[in-house]
């Protein structure tokens, strides 16, 4: 088996080559190729993957390269983790949204738009040379922003699932909580790419008993800290949602708390260049503590278990995934891309069933879908009217003096990234 990981020079693929040597069984790889133009912090990522290999036992080729064409060619599965512009780009993405008194953030509102609008053509691309080689080949996306991209990949026919690592890590923390087997968590999952809430949490699988209400009534405390968010919100829900929520329910105080710290790109930078310190001590052979600050918790094991599903190998029968609506939430075209538990096999996602949603949640849904819809319009062919729309679509920014001075800063802050602009 031989699989691509293209972003492979990421300080975050020491954890995913960790995922990969201690779940060998599920996934058994032959090769596994680490493609990115970064030559220098590719040798130093390189290297460290494959020391984590050899003191694992496992037996995998690990492969450098920073030519896709040759990186993907034959691969059973390509796995994108890509970021256009790097984090000086997030940093960007995360600061001059709050000159207009919005949110700053690399994956919603109008930094996550400008990250959609670098990222969307190079992910294309990409996906056109894995055809090329290897036209059988699955893509997995855990490129932000998730949803966004695997729609833009289905919808130019790719074979492609996106991930993200909200769901396991709600999964991982409610088995804590209950003392429970991780894999004894079923999540009632629903929503799209950072806009999701756990609508039930069962034991046992998708008909076990939801205990939900009994999690928040004696664990509500430390459910809401984790999302820091007050515990009345989630209370009077009745439902978790996910962090990424506090920049709906909570815009104005997130706006102002944001305009007071270090954004987090520049944190993440600061981590970065210790963590290539580290990865270049040829005596290190496993990932670093500090990496867990990095974020991107548990993603190893839910691409392990997604890939294993995809090639056949086994996996987890049902998985949370990015995937084609195909009439699962009916209130949005069928080619919309939900984040949803799903049965995973080797012909792809289907999601499960989803009873009919509270108002409340469908609404913001279907909001942010004709977001993302303009978004991709604005991605794959450019423009400034088209960059305005999304803009003024999004419900968080949804002002024409508010989409108007925003889409000039987006224009003027990504047009090394924009062929149109």
């Amino acid at each position: 088996m031989k699989l691509a990981v293209v972003g492979g020079g990421s300080t975050y693929t020491p954890e995913l080559m960790d995922g990969f040597a201690r779940l060998r069984d599920t996934l058994p790889i032959e090769e596994l190729v680490l493609v990115d133009p970064a030559a220098d912090r590719l040798e130093l990522v390189g290297g460290l993957a494959r020391r984590i290999f050899a003191k694992q036992g496992h037996p995998g080729r690990i492969v450098t390269t920073s030519d896709v064409d040759a990186g993907v060619a034959d691969a059973d599965a390509v796995l994108l983790q890509l970021r256009v512009g790097g984090q000086a780009a997030r940093n960007q993405d995360e600061t001059w949204p709050l000159e207009c008194g919005c949110v700053g953030q690399e994956t919603t509102g109008a930094g996550g738009l400008a990250k959609a609008l670098r990222t969307v053509p190079v992910v294309l691309d990409i996906a056109e040379r894995v055809r090329r080689t290897n036209p059988n080949a699955w893509i997995i996306d855990f490129t932000n922003p998730v949803g966004i991209v695997t729609r833009a990949l289905l919808q130019a026919g790719h074979k492609a699932v996106g991930l993200c690592n909200v769901a396991i890590g709600f999964q991982r923390k409610f088995a804590k909580l209950l003392d429970v087997a991780p894999g004894e968590v079923h999540l009632d999952h629903v929503g799209l790419n950072h806009l999701t809430w756990e609508t039930g949490v069962r034991l046992g699988g998708p008909d076990g008993d939801d205990i939900l209400p009994k999690l928040l009534a004696e664990h509500g405390d430390t459910v809401a800290a984790d999302l820091r968010m007050p515990r009345e919100i989630v209370d009077r829900l009745g439902v978790v949602p996910s962090y990424y929520l506090r920049y709906f329910y909570q815009h104005d105080a997130v706006v102002e708390e944001l305009k007071t710290k270090p954004s987090r790109a520049a944190e993440v930078a600061e981590m970065e260049k210790q963590l290539l310190e580290m990865y270049g001590d040829p005596t290190l052979d496993e990932k670093p503590a500090l990496l867990g600050k990095r974020g991107g918790a548990f993603y190893s094991e839910a691409a392990v278990d997604l890939a294993a599903s995809l090639l056949g190998n086994g996996g987890s029968p049902f998985q949370v995934v990015n995937t084609v609506n195909n009439g699962t939430l009916p209130f949005l075209p069928d080619d919309a891309v939900i984040e949803v538990q799903a049965s995973v096999d080797g012909s792809g996602a289907t999601p499960l069933a989803v009873p009919r949603l509270d108002p409340l949640y469908a609404g913001l849904i279907a909001n942010v879908t004709g977001y993302e819809d303009l978004a991709l319009q604005a991605a794959v062919h450019g423009g400034r009217d088209r960059v305005f729309k999304a803009l003024l679509a999004h419900p968080l920014i949804g002002q024409y003096a508010y989409a108007e001075q925003l889409t000039d800063r987006l224009i003027a802050h990504n047009r090394e990234h924009l062929a149109w602009a």
